[in-house]
C-alpha cells in the first residue's frame, strides 16, 4: 500500500512538473491518433486503454454484475452502494480524504448488465487509484451496520425516485414484459419487495467473490499509457480471485429470449406509454444488426434542434399535439436489444390520439412507405449518435469493458461507423416489417382508463 509520505512526495513532484515550463505538455499534440482501444492482459485480467491527450485519466472496473446477473433482488445495487466504504486497510473517511487531497473523484453505478466502479484523477496519480480500486473490489468489509444504516436506506431513496417518474416506470416495465427474467429484472427492487428478506452482509460478501473474480470483469482506462496500466494492474490486483465460487448460481448465463406482452400500471403523476420491439445486440457480440439503430433514428420523435419540432417521422406524426413528448431509443445489450418508443404527457386524451398516430406511422414504415431521402438522413443521424456515444468517455468505458468480458472484444468506434454506413434501404424496410409482424411490448403507466390497449391499436402482443 502506498504510504502517506510517498503520496505527499508524489504530489510535490507533480506540482514541480506542472510549474516547470519546460515540462509542460502541449494538449494540442495527441498522444494517440485514434479513438480505438489497445487491449491486453495483466495478472489474468482483461484490460483496455486509450492514451487520449490531456492531463487527466479515467480508470474503471466494469464487472458483469448488473441486475441481469444478480442471484437475488437488490444484490447488484447493494454492491454498488458498498463501493468505497470501509475496507480491511482503509476507512471510508480516509478514502474520501485521500481522494480529495489528490483532486480526484470516484463514482459507481449499475446497469442491467454491468456494475461500473471508477475514478477520475490527474494522470500522474494512476498508481494510487489503481491500488484503491483493487482494494475496493477485493477487501471491502461488508458490515451489518453499514448495510442497514447506509446501503438499504440509499436503495430505498432510489426506489422512491423510480416510483415518481412515469417514464422510468414504463421503460422498466417494458423490459420486464419483453425479457421476463435476466434483462427483465428491474434496475431497482420494487416497493412491494421486502429487501431485508434477501439482503444480508454475508451473502453480499459471498456474491462479491463472483462479481469481482478475474474472469468476470475488465479494467478500462482513458488517458493512460498502456504499459503503465499493465504494470499497476499487475501489481495491485493480485488478491482478486481467479474464478467465481462453483456453488453460486449464475441466472443470467442463458441466452436472452424476447417474449412481448402488455402491462398497465395506474399512476396519478402523469402518463407514459412505451411501445417496444426486439432490437439489436452490441457490436461486440454476435447479434448486432445496425439496421435497428437506423430504424430508431428514422422514427425519432425528439428534435435535435432547440425550439424546432423536428423532421423525423414521429415528430411529423405528433406535431398536432405539442404537449405530448415522443422519443425513440435503442437499448443495446450483449446479446439482445430493445427498440422502445416512449410517448408521454399530462393530458391522457391527447396522449391517446398521439399514440394512434404513432402506430399509424409504424404500420406505414412496415409497409415500406418511406422515402430513400428519409432513410439516408436516418443513417447519418444513427451514425452520429452512435459515434458520439462511443466517444463519450463514460459510455465508451462501459461498452468496452462489457465487450471484453462478454465476448473478449473491445468496443471500437471505427467498426461501428463502418457497420452503420453499410446499411441499405432494403434492410431498414425489412427490419420494420419484421418488427410489426412479430409480437410487440406495450407498457401503459398513468390514467389507464383513457390509455389504449394494444388490441385497440392493432398491435400483436
Amino acid at each position: 500500500m502506498i504510504s502517506r509520505a510517498t503520496l505527499a512526495r508524489a504530489g510535490q513532484r507533480a506540482l514541480q512538473r506542472h510549474t516547470n515550463p519546460g515540462n509542460r505538455r502541449c494538449l494540442a499534440t495527441p498522444a494517440s491518433g485514434s479513438f480505438s482501444y489497445e487491449t491486453g492482459d495483466a495478472a489474468g485480467i482483461k484490460i483496455a486503454s486509450r492514451d487520449l491527450p490531456g492531463p487527466t485519466t479515467h480508470l474503471a472496473v466494469v464487472a458483469k454484475a448488473g441486475t441481469r446477473y444478480e442471484p437475488l433482488p437488490g444484490f447488484s445495487e447493494a454492491l454498488e452502494k458498498f463501493s468505497f466504504k470501509n475496507t480491511s486497510r482503509r476507512s471510508a473517511l480516509r478514502i474520501q480524504r485521500e481522494t480529495e487531497l489528490l483532486g480526484g473523484e470516484y463514482s459507481t453505478y449499475h446497469s442491467r448488465e454491468n456494475l461500473v466502479i471508477g475514478a477520475k484523477f490527474l494522470r500522474d496519480d494512476l498508481p494510487y487509484f489503481a491500488e484503491l480500486i483493487g482494494e475496493v473490489i477485493s477487501r471491502t468489509k461488508y458490515t451489518a451496520h453499514e448495510l442497514h444504516e447506509q446501503v438499504i436506506p440509499n436503495m430505498a431513496l432510489s426506489r422512491k425516485s423510480l416510483l415518481g417518474h412515469v417514464d422510468q416506470l414504463a421503460i422498466n416495465s417494458a423490459h420486464g414484459i419483453a425479457f421476463h427474467r435476466g434483462l427483465g429484472n428491474p434496475l431497482h427492487p420494487s416497493s412491494s419487495l421486502p429487501m431485508t428478506k434477501y439482503l444480508a452482509e454475508g451473502s453480499l460478501q459471498y456474491y462479491s467473490r463472483a462479481a469481482y473474480s478475474k474472469s468476470n470483469f475488465a479494467i478500462v482506462a482513458n488517458g493512460a499509457d498502456h504499459q503503465e496500466l499493465t504494470k499497476w494492474v499487475g501489481e495491485f490486483f493480485t488478491e482478486v480471485e481467479n474464478s467465481p465460487p462453483k456453488d453460486l448460481p449464475n441466472p443470467g448465463a442463458t441466452a436472452t429470449k424476447y417474449y412481448g406482452g402488455e402491462e398497465r400500471i395506474a399512476h396519478d403523476s402523469g402518463n407514459s406509454v412505451v411501445i417496444a420491439f426486439p432490437g439489436s445486440g452490441s457490436i461486440t457480440g454476435g447479434s448486432y444488426k445496425p439496421e435497428s439503430q437506423v430504424l430508431a433514428a428514422l422514427l425519432g420523435g425528439q428534435s435535435n434542434i432547440k425550439w424546432a419540432p423536428g423532421f423525423s417521422l414521429l415528430s411529423k406524426a405528433t406535431e398536432a399535439y405539442p404537449q405530448v413528448h415522443t422519443r425513440t431509443e435503442h437499448h443495446t445489450y450483449s446479446d439482445a436489444g430493445l427498440l422502445a418508443i416512449t410517448i408521454s404527457g399530462q393530458n391522457a386524451q391527447q396522449l391517446r390520439k398521439a399514440i394512434e398516430e404513432v402506430v399509424k406511422t409504424l404500420k406505414s414504415v412496415g409497409a415500406g412507405n418511406v422515402s430513400k431521402e428519409d432513410i439516408k438522413k436516418a443513417t447519418a443521424t444513427a451514425k452520429f449518435k452512435a459515434l458520439e456515444s462511443g466517444q463519450n468517455i463514460s459510455t465508451g468505458v462501459e461498452l468496452t469493458g462489457a465487450g471484453l468480458v462478454q465476448g473478449g472484444k473491445a468496443f471500437q468506434i471505427d467498426e461501428l461507423a463502418k457497420a452503420i454506413d453499410s446499411v441499405t434501404e432494403e434492410q431498414v424496410k425489412k427490419a420494420a416489417k419484421s418488427m410489426l409482424d412479430g409480437k410487440a411490448t406495450l407498457s401503459a403507466v398513468g390514467d389507464i382508463y383513457m390509455l389504449p390497449f394494444a388490441e385497440e391499436l392493432g398491435l400483436n402482443v
